[in-house]
């Protein structure tokens, strides 16, 4: 190509080139800055794009195991209020019976007790039947055991057994229809109560225990959801002081190339002194 040539301008071209390329970065630091991130899409780096997306979906889906084990802790929490007051209501029916033994007591005493008794046990039956979460009742006769999930994928579960705490189940052999009518009947009443007693409370052990279990596979997907969170945002937001000293050098460095392009565009009118 000759050196002045009318035609084609060289230096125009390389100060034309350069302009565009600084505008390319221009636009993409602008980009990242708009949006606080390095990484938008799969073009500006596939696979860590690929690895950022995998981390966000199971971090997504660690949003529906903490709202399951939430769900769980609640309906044993239900559970365990109804089974507290079945363990305080069936110590007031042992206080009953123990004081119906007494065989100096008239019929009429003993029979205000055996009321009193009666309405005990009927209270039994409507906390237990009251007991439900969400359509769940884990106390009742046939309850619901609960399962939780434990992971993002669905595979593992948490599960936390249902405690029969109804009249004539597994841990309550008081029926629904128990009374007494003398010192000795009330009398029979009281080693089953303090058996039931034992049983109740155990149940309310189990549950407690499975509470405290989903408790804290609540606070370690937390934490893991947190760790996933930090590590997400290493892999694809900006260092916005870097991007903001990037900007500055892009736009000083945009200047120059437009008047690196008007003083090529120039060089060909310098040519026209020739044929004066």
């Amino acid at each position: 190509m000759a050196l002045n040539s009318i035609n084609t301008n060289a230096s125009a071209l390389l100060a034309l080139s350069n302009l565009s390329n600084t505008q390319m970065s221009l636009n993409q630091t602008q980009n990242i800055i708009s949006t606080g991130k390095k990484i938008n899409s799969a073009k500006d780096n596939g696979a860590v794009w690929s690895i950022a997306q995998t981390m966000q979906g199971k971090s997504t889906s660690l949003d529906a195991v903490k709202d399951s084990l939430n769900r769980a802790q609640s309906t044993i929490d239900v559970a365990m209020s109804a089974g507290q007051q079945v363990s305080d209501l069936l110590t007031q029916m042992k206080a009953k019976a123990l004081a119906a033994s007494d065989t100096s007591l008239d019929t009429t005493s003993r029979t205000a007790l055996n009321e009193d008794f009666k309405s005990l046990r009927d209270q039994i039956t409507k906390v237990v039947s009251n007991a439900d979460f969400n359509g769940v009742n884990m106390v009742k006769s046939s309850g619901t055991t609960v399962y939780a999930l434990a992971n993002d994928s669905g595979s593992s579960k948490l599960t936390v057994a249902a405690e029969d705490l109804s009249l004539g189940g597994a841990n309550i052999s008081l029926s629904a229809t128990a009374s007494f009518s003398s010192a000795g009947t009330a009398s029979a009443f009281i080693t089953s109560l303090d058996s039931d007693l034992t049983k109740v409370n155990t149940a309310l052990t189990k549950l407690g225990t499975g509470s405290n279990a989903l408790a804290s596979h609540l606070k370690f997907v937390s934490s893991l959801q947190n760790s996933l969170q930090t590590g997400i945002s290493n892999l694809v937001d900006a260092d916005m002081a870097s991007e903001s000293a990037t900007l500055q050098a892009l736009q000083t460095k945009q200047q120059l190339g437009i008047q690196a392009l008007s003083i090529a565009n120039q060089s060909t009118s310098i040519m026209l002194s020739l044929f004066r």
